[in-house]
């Protein structure tokens, strides 16, 4: 049971310091292929920033940190991004120094159609001059070992989907977008690099499309039309590496990454049109 490993679990809030540097930013656009940020990230561009880098040592044969302030005791650990809500109050600046303090938002054990998962949800508050910016928060859930609904043989779609979406842009994530993503986010999760490690030990037909980039996909498809000022996403199933998939928007603030399928999907708040 996983509620066993948790129970004494209650990690204490940490407060880290980032220069808020351009140099990420710019990376990002190139990335994303985007005019890089002036003055002021755009909505999600401070997952860039703040990074932690552990030494090589302490990583685990996923990929992962060993250990973290905010990574449960789950044995055989996997973790999966899998959703989370963004309150923009002002633009994160860049060039200023920024403070992010994190705290855990919450814990539950849920018991899913493949196994037990424990949901983790850390709080993140960005402050800069004093001022609160920005508010986070990202579920993420763990599972002690692999699912057995896993398939590296399933099926994946073969062509773009069609929809009457008021926005669209076509997506396929090729390798190395996925490795320079990879880099830019310190993520070392070997799913989205290493294909032999993919489909032999997670099961996975090929390399898996960031949760996050797919996120960051809707956001600037919505930052193309109006001024994002919230973004609360979740991610239902993975997009491979070379599936080619469609991020949809509505001016109602109605996003998505679908196939035939849905993958991930967000509601955006817009400011006022002044």
């Amino acid at each position: 049971m996983l509620e066993e490993f948790l129970r004494d679990w209650h990690p204490r809030p940490v407060v880290e310091h980032d220069a808020m540097a351009p140099e990420q930013a710019r990376a990002l656009a190139h990335v994303l292929e985007v005019p890089a940020p002036v003055d002021e990230l755009p909505p999600l561009w401070h997952w860039v920033h703040f990074l932690t880098w552990p030494p090589h040592s302490e990583l685990g044969p996923d990929g992962h940190p060993l250990d973290g302030d905010f990574l449960p005791p789950v044995p055989d650990r996997r973790r999966m991004f899998a959703g989370g809500r963004v309150a923009i109050t002002e633009p994160i600046r860049l060039g200023t120094p920024a403070e992010r303090t994190t705290e855990l938002g919450g814990v539950a054990v849920k018991q899913g159609r493949s196994g037990e998962m424990a949901f983790v949800t850390e709080r993140r508050e960005f402050h800069q001059d004093g001022r609160l910016r920005l508010t986070e928060e990202v579920d993420y859930v763990y599972r002690s070992g692999e699912s057995e609904a896993k398939s590296p043989n399933r099926l994946r779609p073969t062509d773009f989907p069609d929809s009457t979406a008021a926005w669209q842009q076509r997506f396929t994530g090729e390798p190395t977008r996925l490795f320079r993503f990879s880099a830019l986010t310190a993520n070392t999760h070997r799913i989205h690099y290493d294909e032999p490690y993919c489909r032999e030990v997670e099961a996975y037909p090929g390399l898996v499309v960031h949760g996050p980039l797919l996120v960051l996909l809707m956001s600037e498809l919505a930052r193309e039309h109006r001024e994002v000022t919230g973004v609360s996403f979740r991610l239902r199933r993975p997009v491979f590496s070379g599936d080619p998939v469609l991020v949809c928007g509505e001016s109602d603030g109605t996003f998505s990454v679908r196939s035939d399928q849905v993958h991930a999907e967000a509601s955006m708040t817009f400011s006022e049109p002044g």
